[in-house]
């Protein structure tokens, strides 16, 4: 079965791609260090059922611009839900791991599971930007580039240590072969406690969240592909322990069973 690509995380997949609409653009080759990318989401429910949305969120911070104001919002490490209803569109800048520190002068931990006013971090002229965003209904890449101008004027310098925790969260996120918080530690050559006190510092989440998250991310893509799944060997290929630990995982991150999910079911 094959769909729009929302992104992994976007639960429902085939649902969502009949309620929104999304598009990426890059961010400039200055922020390129700092910002994975712009994502802009439109949706009409004019007449029609409100609609909810739900995102396994990856450990990445957003800069989202939104009615009535601007926020910033900390990794979830919660199932994330977004009720849409009437028209309307959300822009939002996605850090990359690590990337949203050098803009704060605390730990990204801080955010966690929170969503802040976007002025506490880039200042009132975050407001002005908010309200042409949420006016301007044109060029989707036009939208993003007002995003993309406002970031190049506070952009912060560079931060090595930084670079390194994207490096870490893009080996986690693309390697099954990671199970357990001890080798990430040894792959990068740092101990474990080291390595917790950097995630909290730099991502917000901690390296077993972060393991943790990548494994459900692919079990609910398989999930999406049907219902013809051999849940027992899935378990095993994630790392779990057996089928059980595996459902109980993604039963209570997700709401529902794997076997519910992949039947299209909420």
């Amino acid at each position: 079965m094959t769909f729009p690509d929302l992104g992994r995380g976007v639960l429902h997949p085939g649902q969502a791609a009949a309620v929104i609409s999304l598009t990426r653009h890059d961010p400039a080759p200055e922020l390129a260090r700092f910002v994975e990318f712009y994502w802009l989401v439109r949706w009409n429910r004019h007449g029609r059922p409100a609609y909810e949305q739900k995102v396994l969120v990856h450990p990445n911070v957003h800069l989202v611009f939104e009615a009535p104001s601007a926020r910033v919002y900390g990794v979830s490490r919660s199932l994330f839900i977004r009720r849409l209803e009437g028209a309307g569109h959300v822009l939002g800048a996605k850090f990359r791991p690590g990337g949203f520190r050098p803009f704060i002068d605390r730990p990204v931990a801080d955010l966690a599971d929170q969503a802040v006013p976007a002025t506490e971090v880039f200042g009132l002229g975050t407001d002005r930007l908010n309200d042409e965003v949420l006016r301007d209904t044109g060029d989707p890449s036009a939208v993003a580039s007002r995003v993309n101008s406002f970031l190049l004027t506070r952009m912060p310098a560079p931060d090595p240590v930084a670079e390194q925790i994207a490096a870490m969260v893009e080996r986690i996120t693309g390697s099954p072969d990671l199970r357990r918080v001890d080798q990430v530690a040894e792959e990068f050559g740092i101990t474990v406690r080291r390595l917790q006190r950097l995630f909290a510092e730099y991502v917000g989440a901690a390296p077993k969240w972060v393991l943790r998250r990548a494994r459900l991310h692919e079990a609910a893509e398989r999930a999406d592909q049907g219902t013809d799944i051999d849940w027992a060997t899935l378990a095993v290929d994630l790392g779990y322990a057996d089928q059980a630990h595996f459902t109980r995982d993604f039963t209570a991150t997700v709401g529902t069973s794997p076997v519910r999910y992949a039947s299209g079911r909420p």
